[in-house]
């Protein structure tokens, strides 16, 4: 009797567990033929990078099913929101293009881009349901008059401003998906109506606003209805060109897998802040999306100081970060030097940093004939060894494993 009810037990849990690996369940199976066209045709799609040899990852399949059924049924509205799964064995190319380094990671995609951030809220059925209602959220806020332009705008933040004849026009609808997808870098304003005519005497207009600044607003003199135009525009004055590192965005900066190219200064020197950011504006814009210009204070992030073998009696200093070493700039006083920076740059793309790590100094010229009989010093070997470029330190502000494992009240 024992044994048939054994086999009855069994038979319904592989059930239950082929229900929700096949088509009954909610969660769209993702691959190398679909993937783009689904990121891209969805205003929201959550995505659960998973390895079937993971059981973490075979721990998460249940969970993450049984969110997307619930949410399926709360936002029915044909591409609003899909959460899906991809096999990171089976799709390689798809799972190196957005940097995954372990099982399960859940990353969000808004409008086609992924979002800066990964998902780190707890791994539960209503966790993901609030997380995705958040989501959908509209992150327009609105204006009600033209005094709010003045009043309720968060001088502190970047700010997207809007006008529009009417909510329900392709103009709004476009930006509100710019929106949607920078959210988390911006705030985004619009005013609408009859009350907003004066700042419409040319039609539906958009501006950017930038924080704690005297500068102008810049208008967006591209075609209204034209999406990646305008998030092309809008990530630009978004996403600053040159951003602070502090202790609690620096594990969001790693996720971005751009090498650093950070200046380490202290408080009060401006003069080489500002030395920093002409640089790189005049000869690196190009560079947007390669590598993450940032400034930290040097003062504080004594640890990366500490591997370069420097102090904070030694700033400012100017490094590169590629996550496997630290390569420091040869000379602070030529930073303003046209093209000094942009070579040191050219110089790890090109890999030449990495090679001198291991092989010395690239040759310049030939090499003269050696001193019969000579013998390095053990000096020049110090010197040659103090000169390797240290290992990384910011690569640690990755997100550890451990910070994913599931707990076990989350399942």
């Amino acid at each position: 009797m024992m044994r048939e009810y054994s086999l009855v037990v069994s038979a319904l849990l592989l059930l239950i567990l082929l229900q929700t690996s096949n088509g009954n369940s909610s969660v769209v199976s993702l691959n190398k033929q679909n993937f783009d066209s689904i990121i891209n045709s969805n205003q929201v799609v959550f995505v659960n990078f998973y390895a079937d040899w993971c059981r973490f990852s075979q721990m998460l399949k249940p969970v993450f099913a049984d969110a997307a059924t619930a949410i399926k049924k709360e936002f029915p509205t044909p591409n609003q929101v899909v959460l899906g799964e991809l096999d990171c064995d089976a799709n390689g190319e798809i799972s190196s293009r957005y940097h995954i380094s372990k099982y399960p990671t859940l990353k969000l995609f808004r409008n086609g881009r992924v979002a800066k951030r990964e998902y780190r809220g707890q791994r539960s059925r209503d966790a993901f349901q609030n997380f995705i209602k958040q989501q959908l959220q509209d992150p327009i806020t609105a204006l009600e008059q033209l005094d709010d332009v003045k009043t309720k705008l968060d001088e502190k933040k970047r700010n997207m401003i809007a006008f529009f004849n009417r909510k329900d026009s392709a103009d709004y609808m476009t930006y509100q998906r710019v929106a949607s997808s920078l959210r988390d870098d911006c705030a985004f304003y619009a005013g609408i109506g009859e009350t907003f005519r004066p700042e419409m005497t040319g039609g539906n207009n958009i501006l950017f606003r930038p924080p704690r600044t005297k500068d102008q607003d810049m208008l967006y003199l591209g075609a209204l209805t034209n999406f990646d135009l305008l998030h092309t525009w809008s990530y630009d004055k978004c996403v600053p060109l040159i951003r602070e590192i502090t202790f609690e965005n620096g594990e969001e900066l790693t996720e971005e897998g751009l090498p650093f190219v950070i200046l380490f200064h202290k408080p009060e020197d401006s003069a080489t802040v500002a030395t920093f950011n002409q640089i790189v504006s005049r000869e690196l814009i190009h560079e947007k999306g390669s590598v993450n210009f940032l400034t930290a204070d040097g003062t504080k992030f004594t640890h990366p100081l500490h591997h370069l073998g420097k102090q904070p009696k030694d700033l400012p200093l100017l490094a590169i970060d590629s996550f496997r070493h630290m390569y420091l700039f040869p000379d602070i006083s030529k930073l303003g030097i046209p093209g000094v920076l942009k070579q040191f740059i050219a110089d790890l793309h090109s890999g030449k940093l990495h090679r001198e790590f291991h092989h010395g100094p690239d040759p310049t010229a030939a090499p003269s004939k050696p001193t019969q009989g000579k013998v390095e010093s053990s000096e020049e070997q110090k010197k040659e060894e103090a000169s390797i470029p240290p290992e990384s330190t910011f690569v640690k502000l990755k997100p550890s494993e451990n910070r994913y494992t599931l707990l076990k009240d989350e399942l």
